[in-house]
């Protein structure tokens, strides 16, 4: 595993004062104790729905931490294990891998949600609900992928056994992608900035948004997870981290062609349309709406009733929540 160390601001030309300016009030950060770490790890992937987390540099330089690093790893089980084994000290991944971990007894801490939607099942034509995709090819990076775990959410969701019912193609050379795009396979699910290389191609359809569909519309995807041991160990900063975040989000909003650029010039991702097309398309306001707890308790039954994990939702959210620093901030950046 590669770990990438910052060398450039991703808010460059905008000074933290600024970017803090424009996102919202200022925070009581001033009035807490510093950070009891200058160090701070973030998982980097090509998801760019990730943006927040991508482009919070020089907040985080703002809360008084003075090295951030981006650690290269995969989205799914492999970042929440990251996290958990302490190569990552926090990571925004989708909530399903996050929890599967958890279930199978890594120790991880969900902390709370930045955006919901931001995945889009594509399909080839002949397909037109979800039941149909019984005995058809579907392309995934990896069984315990986020794309893997989303499709068996949804499948459970509609009565589909997503062991017996789904054909699970994988490639370790081939992207899932360029599968669908070959006609590999008969459906793909794709996060940013896939669903928009796809849409300007006009492969396939769209059959479900996870941004605009229900009930998937109506919980976070990603949630920001903190490796237990850092979290307890260093609160102030575990906080601060998580405000720069959040902080990020609103700027999303706020600027979203700035934040685009950030991401093309900090090597996140390579087309700046696509990008600037996503955080339009991406809800990135709704942090302050939406129940985080309700979302690992929504996706823990999709998973059990699928057989994915053994434990009851009431046992995750114990296990492995700690809200105290998203209600905190929930107070603190009210808009």
């Amino acid at each position: 595993m590669q770990i990438i160390q910052s060398r450039r601001r991703f808010l460059a030309g905008l000074s933290a004062a600024g970017a803090v300016g424009l996102v919202g009030a200022a925070t009581p950060a001033s009035a807490e104790p510093p950070p009891e770490t200058s160090r701070i790890r973030l998982s980097k992937t090509f998801g760019i729905c990730l943006a927040p987390q991508f482009v919070a540099e020089d907040l985080l330089y703002a809360e008084g931490f003075t090295h951030v690093d981006y650690v290269e790893t995969q989205p799914g089980t492999v970042m929440a294990t990251d996290t958990a084994s302490g190569k990552i000290d926090f990571g925004l991944n989708f909530v399903a891998p996050t929890i599967v971990a958890v279930d199978q007894g890594h120790r991880l801490t969900l902390m709370g949600g930045v955006h919901p939607g931001c995945f889009e099942l594509f399909v080839q034509p002949g397909i037109d609900s979800i039941l149909q995709l019984r005995g058809r090819r579907v392309g995934v990076q990896a069984l315990g992928s986020s794309p893997h775990l989303f499709i068996v959410s949804i499948a459970a969701h509609v009565g589909l056994d997503p062991v017996r019912d789904i054909v699970w193609v994988s490639d370790p050379d081939v992207k899932p992608k360029e599968l669908f795009l070959r006609g590999d396979v008969d459906a793909f699910l794709g996060f940013p900035p896939e669903p928009q290389e796809l849409r300007a191609k006009g492969a396939g359809r769209v059959l479900l948004n996870s941004a605009l569909d229900r009930p998937w519309s109506q919980y976070f995807c990603c949630l920001l997870a903190g490796n237990p041991g850092f979290v307890a160990a260093n609160p102030v900063a575990s906080k601060r981290v998580m405000r720069a975040i959040l902080k990020a989000a609103d700027l999303c909003v706020a600027d979203p062609a700035m934040v685009a650029r950030r991401l093309v010039e900090g090597k996140f991702t390579a087309n700046y349309d696509y990008a600037l097309q996503a955080l339009g398309e991406v809800p990135y306001k709704r942090w302050r709406d939406y129940d985080a707890e309700d979302t690992v308790r929504f996706y823990a039954l999709r998973l059990r009733e699928a057989g994915a994990i053994a434990a009851s939702p009431q046992e995750i959210i114990a296990k492995a929540t700690d809200w105290r620093f998203l209600n905190e901030l929930k107070r603190e950046l009210k808009t």
